[in-house]
């Protein structure tokens, strides 16, 4: 590997620690920007549920009483029955494809939460629209480690507070990724240089997530929201543009 490779493979799992630690999800969402460019995504991916679990880890001690688990309890259910499908869809991932897939799926995501501006607090479907939402949060869990994506979104309409999202956010990702990790090691798709490159990562991912949870605290809930949909926009915008110059 190229020592341009390993510094973006160590920028990455940084900004992807620093964004887990900030909001407790976002791993994926900002590390495969950088990590695509140079890594197939037959090791971003299981990097990134490896990176992701570790970040979340590091930090889930210290804001633990924070979370209201009486509102994470229906995501957890639809996301562990959807991690299975996003993982048998692994194999079928084009590269090119995959890469603008991400790419758009980082510009639409992060305009449309900066576009809802005011709050919010949205009840349709009750609980089971929640399971919904988080079935369809582990297929991406699974296929790309992008669980909170729409776990996100759904949980701003809802209106529910900083630490309540934020509850939802990291216990609903850990559990998704680390069980995405778990099937796909178990399929053999955790190859010995996913395992090479995590342990380069590693410093950088806990690091990040370190700087992160410390944001976290400090950070009113605009300027923290704001920050994190401005790096993951610039994110997608990297990958569009790769992508497309490949096509």
């Amino acid at each position: 590997m190229s020592t341009l490779a390993i510094v973006l493979v160590l920028l990455g799992a940084l900004s992807g620690g620093f964004v887990s630690g900030l909001v407790g999800f976002g791993t994926a969402m900002t590390a495969l920007g950088i990590w695509l460019y140079v890594l197939p995504p037959s090791l971003a991916v299981p990097l990134v549920l490896v990176c992701s679990v570790v970040a979340q880890t590091s930090t889930m001690p210290a804001l633990w009483r924070s979370f209201d688990l009486t509102l994470v309890w229906p995501f957890l259910i639809g996301g562990l029955a959807g991690v299975p499908l996003g993982v048998l869809l692994i194999a079928h991932a084009d590269p090119d494809v995959f890469k603008l897939g991400i790419g758009v799926l980082l510009l639409v995501f992060p305009t449309a939460l900066y576009l809802q501006r005011q709050p919010m607090a949205f009840t349709f479907g009750g609980r089971a629209a929640d399971a919904a939402i988080g079935f369809a949060g582990g297929i991406l869990g699974g296929l790309a480690g992008l669980s909170g994506a729409l776990p996100t979104l759904w949980a701003s309409m809802r209106g529910w507070g900083k630490d309540q999202r934020r509850g939802v956010f990291q216990t609903f990702n850990w559990t998704v990724l680390f069980t995405a990790l778990c099937l796909q090691a178990g399929m053999g798709l955790v190859k010995l240089e996913v395992i090479w490159l995590a342990l380069v990562a590693f410093p950088a991912t806990i690091t990040g997530a370190w700087l992160g949870a410390r944001a976290y605290r400090v950070l009113s809930d605009r300027n923290f929201r704001d920050l994190v949909l401005g790096l993951l926009f610039l994110s997608g915008v990297g990958l569009v543009w790769i992508s497309l110059g490949t096509a």
